[in-house]
Parts: structure tokens; C-alpha cells; sequence
């Protein structure tokens, strides 16, 4: 088993440097002593987790919308699941738009775009373009602290939502949770999220709840 372990660590070290700008999951939950990882950061490839006794960790796959609770033992994360030694994991398929969940910027300007085609096409009685996709009402924002978020509806009357992004109140310094902040938006509604000069459009899907969801289900990149 130990040589197992160790094939998996000699292929991470070849194949990490190469993936290293791409992140291919998020840590959703940390218990107990976990070394390489802390709550809410992104993973790549051939990134190597060790797990002591009694710990678990969460993962949430970006590309794949697949969810692992891992028990112990080394993990080396994958592009769309993991391969775990001496552990037990425990996955789970979820809801999530891998365009939500990797929202870059030239994405994003073609998701405002969007919009206004989504709109014009309305108005003419066509099959709207379909928007990136939140499965919860309270999105997880990744945005960099300093700046202001505005979420406007598109698609309907609601008051707009101006947050100010302070360090002190954005999970890891770099997210702004929704849901820790006792804020929400409406099921079915589309919406446009306006960051200094950038615009990012949206959808909350309409079976969306407000009961705790999966993060990568209702992650929302901005940056």
C-alpha cells in the first residue's frame, strides 16, 4: 500500500507544475487535522491532501459537479474526482453550471451580452439563450475585497443589492456568502452582477431553495 502512496505522490510532483493556474475543485469543509488545505481553497490537479485520524475533507469538482466527503488516509485530487488511499470516500452528483463556477472575464463580458440579447429575443417570441446557472437563492461570490457588488434583476421589478466588499465580512478574504449574510434572490429570476466596470449575467434556477446547498452549486467567480 505504502508504494501505492508513493506512485501517487511521484505523479503529482510530475504532473502539478504543468496545471498549476488550474484549479479543478473547491474545499468545501475541513474536520480535523488535514495538511496541504484549508477551508475554501481551490485545488489542482496532482495536488496531494494527507488526512490524519478521524479527519475528513470536502471536495466540490468544478467540471464535474461531483461532491466527496473523504475520511482519512492521502488524497490526490483529479480533474474530475479523486484517487484516495488508505480512506474512504463518500460522492455525490449535485446541481451545478460549470459556467457559473468558472466565470472568467472574457466569459463574462460575453454573459452580459447575453443578456441583452436574451431580452431582445423576448421581445420577439424566440427561445431565450440560456444563462449561467445558481442552484441556491444565496450565491458565494468570488470577488476581490475593496470593491462594490451590485446585483440588479433583469427580468423583473425586485430592489436592487449593493454590497460593499470589506475583508472583514468575505469568507477567506476573497468570497462574499449570501447566505452568511442573511441575503437572497428569487428563484427563476436572471440577474446582472455589476463589479467596478465589468457586468456578469446570470440565473438563479427556479427550484432553487433557501435550505443549505453545495457550494459549488451556487459559486459564483467574478474574478
Amino acid at each position: 500500500m505504502k508504494s501505492l502512496i508513493g506512485a501517487v505522490v511521484g505523479t503529482c510532483c510530475l504532473a502539478a507544475p504543468a496545471l498549476a493556474e488550474s484549479p479543478t475543485a473547491i474545499v468545501e469543509d475541513v474536520q480535523g487535522k488535514v495538511d496541504g488545505v484549508a477551508f475554501m481553497d481551490y485545488v489542482v490537479p496532482g495536488k496531494i491532501i494527507k488526512l490524519g485520524p478521524k479527519a475528513t475533507i470536502t471536495l466540490s469538482y468544478l467540471k464535474s459537479c461531483q461532491r466527496e466527503t473523504i475520511s482519512e488516509g492521502v488524497v490526490m485530487v483529479g480533474t474530475e474526482q479523486s484517487t484516495v488511499q488508505l480512506g474512504e470516500v463518500k460522492r455525490e452528483k449535485v446541481p451545478c453550471d460549470t459556467n457559473a463556477a468558472k466565470l472568467s472575464e472574457r466569459e463574462a463580458n460575453q454573459s452580459a451580452a447575453t443578456t441583452f440579447r436574451t431580452m431582445r429575443s423576448d421581445a420577439k417570441g424566440s427561445a431565450p439563450a440560456k444563462l449561467p446557472t445558481l442552484y441556491g437563492v444565496a450565491p458565494l461570490v468570488q470577488a476581490k475585497s475593496g470593491s462594490t457588488l451590485v446585483i440588479e434583476r433583469t427580468d423583473g421589478k425586485e430592489p436592487t443589492i449593493s454590497v460593499p466588499l470589506k475583508s472583514e465580512t468575505m469568507v477567506g478574504g476573497k468570497f462574499y456568502d449570501f447566505a452568511k449574510a442573511g441575503k437572497s434572490l428569487t428563484p427563476g429570476g436572471s440577474y446582472l452582477a455589476i463589479l467596478g466596470t465589468k457586468r456578469y449575467a446570470f440565473q438563479v434556477d427556479p427550484s432553487a431553495t433557501s435550505s443549505p446547498t453545495p457550494i459549488v452549486g451556487r459559486l459564483l467567480r467574478l474574478e
